[in-house]
């Protein structure tokens, strides 16, 4: 028999993906992928819908339809102050993994290296590694998860192609501060690396914090990629609608790329984002409403169960540790054990912190927690939660 590529015979089913199958079959509650099951605006839905009936179903240009990557430039001008001057620089995706995917390989050849900083997304070390980049972890640090700078430093070789960045990051909800981003920059510019930064969860910070784009600053957006895309903002992940922005010859390599990993983005749903740019900036303040008080419910749930966490500076998810459970309960020996626990005994699905460090003994007791849900939902999971393991 024929024998398959190395790369995909080492693929395993994302962890993330598999939570969801178990608490289905529990029928429990889902908090571990980052469904965000709320529902999608509806003037973008009214724009999907319109552009259906117009019968919109053929190919867009291969880096997206020309109203919404002149939104999208005028947003990365505005609001991350990005000095975009043309929407030839935005290229619009399948999803923002997609602009990723497209992105990696067009800025590294197999055997480069990327500073990745742990805790990390999965998805970022899974697709670097299905292409033959070598991701290298710098841990963060405390429980702020602060960058170590000369940890970077440290890891920086001669074959360091990129550094990649999430911020608001999932999954620790860390928001990079402005010297941080600038001190890597410096590091970047010292060292002549490319910079790939994932914004997904750019309206998403807490306690007056503020997020910057790492491309905004001096000197940055030559050697940046930004990502970022509609999912989490507008409730939207089915939708699969990210996009990339860089300098012209960068944004016009990475839609080549995207063009033969995809062809295009799906044609009516880039109508129906389009929609997004005409809502009105109240929709972010409630958003971002929203999420405080979801980050409220769940956190001041698992202070009653006694798990040990640092309130997220943003996104939408808490990394808990259960090790302190260990003392009162079985089933808390590790990461992987404590995921399954809390499936089988509470009927809520978390993600096993073993899928965001590099050594799966880094995780300890860690699981992933979104909260990402209706009121009514969530309060049921965290009831679960305390009914089953409050102190």
């Amino acid at each position: 028999m024929p024998v398959l590529a190395a790369a995909a015979t080492r693929l395993r089913q994302s962890p993330i993906r598999a939570v969801t199958l178990a608490i289905q079959a529990r029928g429990g509650i889902n908090l571990g992928q980052g469904l965000c099951d709320l529902p999608t605006p509806e003037p973008i839905r009214d724009g999907a819908h319109a552009s259906l009936d117009a019968g919109v179903s053929t190919y867009t240009a291969y880096n997206g339809i020309a109203p919404l990557r002149a939104a999208i430039a005028e947003k990365a001008r505005t609001f991350n102050r990005l000095p975009v001057r043309s929407d030839d620089e935005v290229v619009v995706s399948v999803g923002s993994t997609g602009a990723f995917a497209a992105a990696l390989l067009a800025l590294c050849e197999p055997g480069d290296e990327a500073v990745v900083f742990e805790p990390f997304y999965g998805y970022h070390t899974g697709l670097m590694r299905l292409f033959g980049i070598v991701p290298v972890s710098v841990p963060l640090d405390g429980p702020n998860w602060d960058v170590d700078l000369d940890a970077v430093r440290a890891a920086i070789t001669s074959k360091t192609k990129v550094v990649v960045v999430c911020t608001p990051a999932n999954p620790s909800g860390k928001v990079w501060t402005e010297a941080e981003l600038a001190g890597l920059l410096a590091l970047a510019e010292a060292h002549d690396l490319w910079i790939v930064t994932d914004e997904i969860y750019e309206y998403m910070t807490y306690d007056g914090r503020q997020h910057v784009s790492l491309a905004s600053l001096p000197g940055a957006y030559d050697r940046t990629v930004t990502v970022s895309g509609f999912s989490k903002t507008y409730n939207m992940t089915g939708w699969r609608l990210g996009y990339a922005v860089a300098r012209p010859d960068v944004a016009e390599r990475i839609g080549l790329v995207s063009d033969l990993l995809y062809v295009c983005a799906p044609a009516p749903l880039q109508h129906g984002v389009a929609a997004a740019f005409a809502m009105p900036g109240a929709y972010f303040d409630d958003l971002l409403d929203f999420y405080v008080a979801r980050r409220a419910q769940l956190c001041d749930a698992l202070e009653q169960v006694g798990m040990a966490f640092t309130r997220p500076q943003g996104a939408y998810y808490v990394l808990a540790d259960t090790s302190p459970l260990r003392a009162r309960f079985d089933g808390f020996e590790n990461a992987d054990a404590a995921m399954q626990t809390l499936i089988e005994k509470a009927g809520v699905g978390t993600v096993s912190g073993t899928a965001f460090f590099a050594d799966s003994a880094r995780a300890g007791g860690i699981v992933r927690f979104c909260y990402a849900k209706e009121e009514p939902i969530l309060d049921d999971a965290c009831r679960r939660l305390i009914e089953t393991f409050g102190r």
